[in-house]
């Protein structure tokens, strides 16, 4: 079907607003009091959501936290489009990205780029917390 032009840019108008009407808010800005998150529990595992949105540019970003027990792992390793940062916040992690294991410890921070295996593990033999930001889902 062939659409006259003078008709198309009627049109254009409502499809640019349905576009822009469907895209979600930017996150504000807030504050995240560790206590007062939610724990969800998955076996042993324990994960607290801190946000999960768009930037004011529309840049998409979320952060979680995970409690490992010992010797634990949240799931085997995968890969995604988005990008994540691993920080360790207490513990001992063995994290694999593209088949490379190191083990990390607190303050330690580990990148997997778009698409790149990666996994993590409890290396040690107390709790593990890591916080995940991903980056671009």
């Amino acid at each position: 079907m062939k659409i006259p032009r003078r008709d198309f840019g009627l049109i254009l108008p409502f499809l640019a607003g349905a576009r822009s009407s469907g895209q979600a808010k930017a996150l504000p800005s807030a504050f995240f009091a560790y206590n007062e998150l939610t724990v969800k529990t998955s076996g042993d595992n324990k994960s607290r959501a801190f946000f999960n949105g768009n930037t004011h540019t529309g840049f998409v970003v979320e952060m979680h936290e995970t409690e490992l027990p010992a010797g634990g792992a949240p799931h085997p390793s995968h890969h995604h489009d988005h990008e994540e940062l691993i920080v360790i916040r207490e513990g001992t992690l063995e994290v694999m990205i593209n088949g490379k294991t190191r083990k990390l410890g607190p303050g330690s921070v580990a990148y997997a780029a778009s698409m790149e295996e990666h996994g993590v593990k409890n290396a040690g033999d107390t709790v593990a917390r890591y916080w995940i930001i991903a980056l671009g889902q």
